[in-house]
């Protein structure tokens, strides 16, 4: 129910009892009116009407439909105050952007989807649906349902044999926008066709083609259940290169190292192939990266690195690096729980394999880092890792670090 509105003092100022929403009693920031002629805040009466709600906050009466029409005039006046009074810390409200309306959808994806209308005027509606999609998930939302998704795939993938064209390229940048049920990621990714096409298009001049196709990859991949369909995709040899070329390129933007991660993440998921990864310069390239990764990233980069671990040419590609396991010594309990498992995974990998890994770990300082994670409130498999760790990396301390450490003998209360 909404509230009584008394005056409210923002910063010093009392706002006009008429420029705040009757639900949340708020400064409106994007006011429309409903069929009752009462003004809202566009979020408040959504979210009202979304929990089932089918009357007028304010005269209980029925809502005819609900529809709602922005109320410009008053949007205006609620600027005009707000510049007013920014001597007092107020800010103008930003003219909001318009959702997308379904009969202009409809319109604009005949329009691109007509095989008879003009190449120009169907990239025009392409551009245009894609600005809308970009504006708000509700827009995405209203494309998305008016099967737009059939639509775009059948553009992306047509008239391919000469090349990508801009419409094609169009198509794709709005496609990855959506998440694709797992029929439409299974009907992709059982074209061997559609494969090696978008394989093609991560080695594309431009930056954010090569994004795209790496993004709509990694949809297509974590959306197919089949393990022989998932196989076909990883082993086509160019996927892994152009992907891990993404990564690699100093002039990739953070979309550029979020969608390449994500994507060698999922194409490492199928264990008979990541040897392509290992083979295109995963190893290394993962490790020179992972400094420039926010924690999302991060976690899922250190995820596809323990699962190359697991297989011979992965971890000797990983230790031939220097800074190999310095780096994963390092980000233990620095990054997250996720990332410290994975971590310590990794580690017990390359050290169960390599005496030099050994040497390098506690010349790192492992030693500190292990005592403090089993103690640690981290989750149970990371301290089981530091466990098995521990024992394997036991006959490498140095004897005056275990000899006058007594950090150490807290250890043996943990039971290998």
């Amino acid at each position: 129910m909404p509230g009584s509105r008394e005056p409210l003092d923002l910063v010093g100022v009392q706002v006009p009892y008429h420029f705040r929403c009757p639900i949340s009693l708020e400064l409106m920031r994007d006011p429309v009116t409903v069929s009752t002629g009462q003004t809202y805040d566009r979020t408040s009466i959504e979210s009202w009407v979304a929990t089932g709600n089918t009357t007028c906050p304010v005269t209980r009466a029925p809502l005819s439909d609900f529809t709602f029409i922005p109320n410009h005039t008053l949007r205006r006046l609620i600027q005009d105050w707000c510049v007013a009074n920014q001597a007092f810390g107020i800010e103008r409200i930003p003219t909001p952007k318009q959702p997308a309306e379904p009969t202009v959808v409809r319109s604009l994806l005949n329009q691109a989807s007509s095989v008879s209308n003009p190449f120009q005027s169907r990239l025009s509606a392409l551009r245009r649906l894609k600005g809308l999609a970009r504006d708000s998930d509700k827009n995405r939302s209203v494309i998305s349902s008016h099967n737009a998704r059939e639509i775009l795939i059948n553009i992306v993938f047509s008239d391919t044999g000469s090349g990508s064209s801009e419409l094609n390229q169009e198509a794709l940048a709005l496609l990855v926008m959506f998440q694709l049920t797992e029929s439409e990621c299974a009907s992709i990714a059982s074209d061997s066709n559609k494969v090696i096409y978008l394989s093609q298009l991560l080695f594309h001049s431009s930056i954010e083609v090569r994004v795209n196709s790496a993004s709509l990859i990694e949809i297509v991949v974590a959306g197919t259940r089949s393990s022989d369909l998932r196989a076909q995709i990883s082993n086509v040899d160019e996927i892994f290169e152009g992907v891990t070329d993404l990564l690699k390129n100093l002039n990739s933007y953070p979309r550029a190292l979020k969608i390449s991660i994500r994507a060698l993440f999922a194409l490492c998921l199928v264990k008979q192939t990541r040897h392509k990864a290992v083979q295109a310069g995963a190893a290394e390239t993962l490790i020179d990266r992972l400094a420039d990764l926010d924690k999302c990233d991060a976690e899922r980069a250190l995820a596809t690195i323990e699962l190359l671990c697991r297989i011979p040419s992965g971890c000797s590609a990983f230790a031939a690096h220097a800074l190999t396991v310095p780096l994963l010594v390092k980000t233990i309990l620095k990054i997250s729980d996720r990332a410290t498992e994975h971590s310590a995974g990794a580690l017990v990998a390359l050290c169960s394999e390599s005496e030099q890994s050994q040497r390098d770990a506690v010349s790192a300082g492992i030693l500190t880092q292990l005592l403090l994670l089993v103690q640690s409130d981290c989750t149970d498999r990371a301290k089981r890792k530091a466990q098995t760790l521990l024992k394997l990396l036991r006959d490498s301390w140095p004897e005056d670090s275990i000899g006058n450490s007594d950090d150490f003998a807290c250890s043996e209360v943990v039971p290998f």
